[in-house]
């Protein structure tokens, strides 16, 4: 299956509200809403979630944040039933999920990749958007990015990586910084680009003393707080909403930037189960799974994702929002949907 980013305009904490007993949806006092959602959509989420709730009293909103295709596969996989689901990479929606889990998409929001960093990073006080790769490569620093099997921001760490190269015009910036300290690997195809290869989880062999790869992104970011790591490869929201140093990366490689979206389109990356990402700009989406339990309560939390009030929170947490959101299977969303998306 191959996945193909290509809208032509783009884990937090892992948060389980827990009510106490439920069945079919609801719990003692009133109705649950199960969201499963990026972990880099935490802190906006848990904004929605107080407004929704507040909006709509005896609402339990419980939210369940981790990787992205992690959050899908609990669905997909595992059987587990949630009425709202929001991907770091809207195509993941289409790819993993429909036609059987979901009928239908909406692209919401965007982002850019960053490196993270804080005063205990070593040699914070030189590290810029020129030499960021130099710095990583020294052997006393270390580095994480999330696992690119679980989470959107770990592929998107490979291509940000693999640009690198042509950019600054080095060869061996993923070799030395990514290939050599992982098992992770990468050939050029006959037609130029670059495909990553991504093993099974078991067989990455970070070498720890140079790279830590979890699986949620709030692991490598209390990791970084803490200094276990001096730098981290995340969305510039996280970055922000933690309170962060960041090196911002070039346009032409930072997957932020829609003009440079045939240059994104150079890198692939083929995870263990045969999936291939092709880069593109961030885009981020929803969709209300089709066996979602309280669908009805679920189309109202997404159009408050969706309109005004939704969009000025993204605005806030540094997720600049798609206005109007752009849908894929727009006849099959619900009817108070189709007129916020286009």
């Amino acid at each position: 299956m191959v996945i193909f980013a290509s809208l032509g305009c783009v884990g937090d904490k892992a948060v389980n509200n827990s009510a106490g007993p439920m069945e079919n949806g609801s719990a003692a006092g009133g109705t649950v809403l199960k969201v499963f959602h990026a972990g880099s959509l935490g802190e906006p989420f848990q904004e929605l979630e107080a407004e929704f709730e507040a909006r709509h009293p005896g609402v339990d909103v419980q939210r369940e944040g981790a990787g992205s295709a992690q959050s899908i596969k609990k669905i997909t996989e595992l059987g587990k039933k949630a009425d709202v689901l929001a991907s770091a990479d809207y195509a993941l929606i289409p790819s993993m999920m429909m036609p059987e889990y979901a009928d239908w998409y909406a692209a919401f929001a965007r982002n850019q990749m960053i490196i993270a960093y804080t005063n205990k990073s070593k040699y914070s006080n030189e590290i810029n958007t020129n030499n960021w790769y130099e710095i990583l490569r020294r052997s006393d620093v270390r580095f994480g990015f999330s696992n690119p099997n679980d989470d959107p921001a770990g592929y998107r760490a490979q291509m940000v990586t693999q640009l690198a190269e042509s950019y600054y015009n080095d060869s061996r910036i993923y070799e030395d910084l990514i290939q050599n300290n992982t098992g992770i690997t990468a050939t050029i195809e006959s037609n130029g680009t670059v495909l990553v290869h991504v093993p099974a989880t078991e067989a990455i062999s970070p070498n720890s003393r140079k790279i830590m790869l979890r699986s949620a992104e709030v692991e490598l970011s209390s990791a970084l707080e803490t200094g276990e790591i001096d730098y981290l490869y995340v969305y510039r929201s996280v970055a922000e909403q933690r309170g962060f140093k960041y090196v911002e990366l070039p346009p032409q490689i930072d997957l932020g930037s829609v003009e440079y979206a045939d240059n994104y389109s150079k890198v692939q990356v083929q995870m263990a189960n045969g999936d291939v990402v092709t880069g593109s700009p961030i885009v981020y989406g929803v969709t209300i799974p089709t066996n979602a339990e309280n669908p009805k309560l679920a189309a109202e939390f997404v159009k408050l994702l969706l309109d005004k009030s939704g969009q000025q929170i993204f605005i806030k947490n540094g997720q600049p929002p798609i206005v109007p959101a752009i849908a894929g299977g727009k006849d099959k969303m619900p009817a108070e949907l189709q007129a916020l998306v286009k």
